[in-house]
């Protein structure tokens, strides 16, 4: 487990929260993290894509450049943030990449599909503890063309696969308002490469479970109706989701990794700054936004709980 330290903290000085992009420069240009949690999540991301491919992974056949884009990105970042790690060597034409971590080698011609098993987005993915989804940009607009989600928080990557931009993010509180949307719609088409750039969302979940697709509802959603005042600091896990965006420069597309962070609220709360700030942040937030959050039918437990927290200060 990640120490509350080590934590992507979300939030600003602000003791009120509403949604915005939010998205800072990314000065350390790596689009991948390892954790102390890097062979479990591995594990997990293989399991759910070997049981359930038709919600993990997708592609349209035109992304095939974009996703050769995205694994020389990667690789490159890992071998050169990680060297101790990671590994590559190029030979007569062959990538030879290995994960020292898993003990795997992989060696593959370089833009020859036929040379991988599987598609090149699904063979990296599965390599990185993020998420990895590419929007291609064409007419105007982004839309998701591919993509490896295991571990999404309440949506569902099947069914936003070839959505534009404006749909998928229609539910979200303040997105019908076509300001805002058009704002950070057009700062992402903006995005150059060479400039990535780095932003944080957070959930709260009844539970510690990293796959909340849609697809899976039934296996998670029930725990919400059993946080009381009492297990809300066991049961109840602050969530962050580090999102970073990276412009393809010959594709044109737009990647981004989504690497999501768990922790439970009895841990967050052990840096008091953070008990402090989250508990404001959560009783002033509105009403639309912890609705679309899912925090509804537990958000007065946990603050009662992080009221008596407080006491103890």
């Amino acid at each position: 487990m990640i120490s509350h330290f080590s934590l992507p903290y979300p939030f600003s000085d602000s003791n009120v929260y509403k949604y915005s992009n939010n998205a800072a420069l990314l000065h350390t240009k790596n689009a991948i993290e390892l954790t102390d949690r890097y062979l479990d999540e591995i594990s997990l991301k293989r399991e759910l894509l070997t049981k359930h491919p038709e919600r993990c992974y997708h592609s349209s056949p035109h992304t095939m450049a974009a996703q050769w884009e995205i694994v020389d990105l990667i690789i490159n970042n890992l071998v050169t943030y990680y060297p101790d790690k990671f590994e590559l060597e190029k030979k007569d034409g062959q990538w030879i990449f290995s994960n020292l971590l898993t003990k795997e080698t992989a060696s593959f011609k370089f833009g020859d599909r036929t040379t991988l098993e599987i598609e090149p987005l699904d063979f990296i993915g599965r390599h990185v503890q993020e998420d990895l989804i590419l929007m291609m940009q064409r007419d105007g607009d982004l839309i998701l063309d591919a993509g490896q989600l295991c571990f999404p928080a309440n949506w569902s990557l099947y069914f936003n696969s070839e959505m534009n931009f404006k749909e998928i993010h229609s539910p979200i509180p303040g997105f019908q308002s076509d300001f805002l949307v058009d704002r950070i719609l057009q700062f992402l088409m903006r995005i150059e490469a060479g400039t990535p750039w780095e932003r944080k969302n957070w959930s709260l979940m009844a539970g510690s479970r990293l796959d909340s697709s849609l697809e899976t509802f039934s296996e998670w959603g029930q725990a919400r109706k059993r946080v009381t005042k009492e297990n809300a600091g066991e049961l109840v896990h602050f969530r962050v989701e580090v999102q970073k965006l990276f412009r393809l420069p010959k594709s044109n597309g737009i990647l981004f990794t989504i690497h999501s962070h768990m922790l439970s609220l009895e841990k967050f709360i052990q840096h008091t700054p953070w008990l402090e700030q989250f508990y404001a942040i959560l009783r002033e937030l509105p009403k639309a936004i912890y609705d679309y959050k899912g925090i509804s039918l537990y958000r007065e437990q946990v603050l009662d709980y992080l009221e008596a927290e407080l006491k103890k200060r």
